[in-house]
């Protein structure tokens, strides 16, 4: 009897023992449902979500890259509009005139913007020098130089002048080296010689110099052209035109003829910012 009583007793405790204890784990169980989730995020990473990846936030455009787009914008219009006829470019107030072409595409965005340093000035685009004072070169070479409190937002970004001093193919290397300079938004101002006539011509560069190329993108007008049966002179609008420099170079360098590269500032503002 006292045994079984010990006995008893002694189970009593051992039960009581395992009570106390922390129960063993098992090595499968060791996986939380978080580290589950985990593992699972990382599967569908590595083989690829279905739903796309968020675009990147396009940085926004400076004001004076949004006003070159304008511009360019707006001759392409005018390309389009002209469904490659040509268009009058005959009297004073027509706008296919190269130089009014591009003249009436500045005019037609100015108001949207202002330089910082005079934010109250209407922005003007200046006319080209006059003849007796392009002497010794030929007119079309260079702009009337109006100041940037008057309103100008342009400067000289780069010039070519012909050297009578130095080999033709000299001049040539160095007009190259000019068309080179060439960025998106420039107006291109030169006195030609070439297959389309002589005279004052007047582009608006629509992208940076391509190195790879070796060529530049313009738009203009009226730099093919010629007089119809009523007597008049049209012209063609020409948008992304494509040219190797060394065509360029060639159609400006001559004795007493060169080019003009005008640049926007840096300081365009949207206008009452």
């Amino acid at each position: 009897m006292k045994l079984r009583l010990g006995l008893a007793l002694f189970l009593s405790l051992l039960c009581l023992v395992n009570g106390l204890l922390p129960t063993p784990v098992l090595a499968e169980d060791t996986f939380s449902a978080d580290l589950v989730e985990e593992e699972i995020s990382l599967d569908d990473e590595e083989a690829g979500s279905d739903e796309p990846d968020e675009p990147d936030e396009p940085a926004d455009p400076t004001a004076r890259d949004a006003f070159i787009d304008d511009i360019i914008a707006s001759g392409q219009k005018l390309f389009k509009k002209a469904r490659g006829k040509a268009q009058r470019a005959h009297y004073k107030s027509d706008i296919y005139i190269c130089k009014n072409f591009t003249v009436y595409l500045f005019r037609q965005n100015r108001d949207k913007y202002r330089m910082a340093e005079y934010p109250d000035v209407q922005l003007v685009i200046p006319d080209n020098l006059p003849v007796k004072e392009c002497k010794p070169y030929y007119y079309g070479i260079l702009w009337k130089d109006i100041p940037a409190d008057k309103g100008n937002p342009f400067y000289i970004a780069a010039e070519f002048r012909y050297d009578k001093s130095l080999s033709y193919e000299d001049n040539l290397e160095l007009a190259m080296d000019f068309m080179r300079e060439v960025k998106r938004g420039d107006y291109f101002q030169m006195s030609a010689d070439y297959q389309y006539g002589k005279g004052a011509h007047s582009a608006i560069m629509i992208a940076d110099y391509d190195p790879e190329t070796d060529t530049v993108h313009w738009m203009d007008s009226n730099m093919r052209g010629g007089k119809h049966a009523d007597g008049l002179r049209y012209g063609l609008v020409q948008f992304d035109e494509e040219k190797e420099i060394r065509w360029w170079a060639e159609a400006f360098c001559h004795k007493n003829r060169g080019a003009t590269i005008y640049r926007l500032r840096d300081d365009i503002i949207f206008a009452n910012q």
